[in-house]
């Protein structure tokens, strides 16, 4: 794969809630360099809701070499705000590029679902009510791709004109984006148990197109039972609709990394296969979501720590989970964490639409997935070239 890559938030705003808090740019310098060294990625997706959060991220992205994916990620925005945003990413992204890094533009992520004016609902928990009631969604899904596309066709020119790079856009299958406006074609895209069997075809498909496809997003979270579920997989969380903050969870699971990495694992497998030209794994830390050490933050059954984060914040020294090209490492706090020996090739968000049938939708999938690597004393990793080698438990 030509960019390896993973998802890293500067903070999602949501009623006035933030993701991401404190931002730390001593933190975030840290942390893209685990992406880089430890996590062996060449390439990261910032996202974010914050045009100076996001620039600073990608300017130190940059500076350490990833290729970077300038991506602003919204909530609850009208098109003429989200229009201010993209012009102010456009000029800032290019002040990047322009100083010999390589960047892609991402113009937004699922806008339907996450901005006001595609779906009925003002907010964006009125617009995740219409994925749970089939006949609403129906009616209201005609009018989507073609809203979508009026929008790219006002915004495309206008982020055009003031960056020079490539540029592409995160979305959600039904939105049926005109990627002849785009450099990339690019989804989020999960591979849950309705549509296994059809998953690696659909890649292939995907990977045929005459312009380099992206999964701007993929993964699972860390319990039991998750690979299956994949998109839907973080509905076990329970939110604040007030505060639109994590509450717990919705009943008691077995924490289980071991699934998560066999999942993103296969994935990757079938993007290597398929030749898809990018992929970024969603996500590197989820800040918001407490770990289970902190029963204070538990209000009912605490939290496995799901997020579509590999790992795990820095300042808790919890595990987390390595996409690189060869070896194992173990996890602090006794935790053990692997590396993934996958070599790549070419190749939502919060919700998906994962199934259809003659057009219609016949399923929604709320993303968020993440497996466990197994728990030992040691391991044992085999190298590429057939080595083994041993790492001890803390190290």
């Amino acid at each position: 794969m030509r960019a390896k890559g993973i998802n890293y938030d500067t903070g999602f705003f949501n009623k006035g809630a933030s993701s991401r808090e404190p931002f730390d740019l001593a933190e975030v310098r840290r942390e893209l360099e685990i992406i880089r060294d430890d996590l062996h990625c060449n390439a990261v997706r910032v996202t974010g809701g914050d045009a100076g959060r996001l620039d600073a991220a990608a300017q130190i992205a940059a500076e350490l070499g990833l290729e970077v994916w300038f991506a602003p990620f919204t909530c609850d925005l009208s098109e003429a705000e989200m229009l201010d945003l993209l012009a102010d990413c456009a000029e800032r992204a290019e002040r990047i590029r322009a100083g010999g890094a390589a960047v892609v533009l991402v113009l937004g992520a699922e806008i339907s679902l996450l901005n006001r004016g595609y779906m009925p609902g003002d907010t964006l928990g009125e617009r995740i009510e219409i994925l749970s009631d089939l006949p609403r969604l129906r009616a209201a899904m005609p009018a989507v791709p073609p809203r979508v596309n009026a929008f790219f066709a006002r915004a495309v020119p206008l982020v055009r004109a003031r960056f020079a790079g490539p540029i592409t856009y995160a979305a959600m299958p039904f939105e049926q984006v005109d990627w002849a406006l785009f450099d990339f074609i690019a989804l989020d895209n999960y591979r849950t148990a309705e549509v296994a069997d059809r998953y690696a075809d659909a890649m292939r498909a995907l990977a045929a197109q005459e312009k380099p496809a992206a999964i701007t997003e993929f993964g699972c979270t860390t319990y039991r039972g998750a690979a299956s579920r994949s998109s839907r997989s973080g509905e076990i969380v329970v939110w604040n609709p007030d505060t639109a903050m994590p509450a717990g969870l919705n009943g008691d699971y077995v924490r289980d990394e071991a699934e998560q990495a066999t999942y993103i694992r296969e994935l990757l497998e079938i993007f290597d296969a398929a030749g898809i030209d990018s992929a970024f794994v969603f996500t590197f830390v989820q800040y918001v979501l407490p770990p289970p050490r902190q029963p204070a933050r538990r209000p009912r059954h605490g939290f496995v720590w799901r997020g579509e984060g590999v790992r795990r914040p820095l300042r808790l020294d919890l595990p987390g989970y390595a996409l690189g090209t060869e070896g194992c490492v173990c996890g602090a706090g006794g935790a053990l964490r692997a590396l993934i020996t996958q070599k790549l090739r070419n190749p939502l968000n919060l919700f998906e639409v994962w199934a259809f049938v003659q057009g219609e939708p016949i399923g929604i999938r709320m993303h968020g997935e993440f497996k466990r690597l197994a728990r030992a004393r040691d391991c044992c990793a085999t190298l590429p070239l057939g080595r083994r080698q041993r790492f001890q438990h803390g190290q």
